[in-house]
């Protein structure tokens, strides 16, 4: 027979994960209930910010149609929010192969004091596995009334 105890122990420690694990990130809800992370600026705004600054070509398509955020002379570049650090090292790698160039992930941190534990993982691995990594914050959008230059950005849409 399961006791009040256990249930409670149960709920404590459910309610204590999911606070864990939502942390470093903001929800909102969609109309049909989906919880879905909230990034106030869109990946597109800070790939074009990043890459025109260091004359990149963004959204390269490589022969098996896979797309690479921002291809530069010596790199192939992935941009991904903080939360996707790990898919972003297999993306940045299948890039590098194809291209030859050397494989690099920007992570974008919204909240950079909360979230840079995710840069400091990639950053070891990067060590390991030989590829580079940076981290962009809202900042570089020079963001003005909440809002970036980029008028396909989210933030214009609310």
């Amino acid at each position: 027979m399961i006791t009040k105890k256990f249930i409670l122990f149960l709920m404590i420690y459910y309610i204590t994960i999911q606070n864990t694990c939502s942390l470093a990130f903001e929800y909102d809800y969609t109309p049909n209930i989906f919880r879905n992370k909230k990034h106030p600026h869109s990946e597109s705004s800070y790939q074009h910010v990043w890459c025109s600054a260091h004359n990149g070509i963004e959204e390269f398509e490589n022969n098996d149609k896979t797309r690479i955020d921002c291809l530069t002379q010596t790199h192939a570049i992935e941009f991904d929010f903080a939360d996707k650090w790990a898919e972003s090292i297999g993306q940045a790698l299948h890039y590098s192969f194809m291209t030859g160039k050397r494989a690099k992930i920007i992570l974008i941190l919204d909240n950079p004091k909360k979230q840079i534990y995710y840069f400091e993982r990639i950053q070891n691995l990067s060590k390991i596995h030989n590829f580079d990594v940076e981290y962009v914050t809202p900042e570089i959008l020079n963001i003005i009334d909440n809002k970036c230059r980029y008028k396909d950005c989210k933030c214009h849409k609310h």
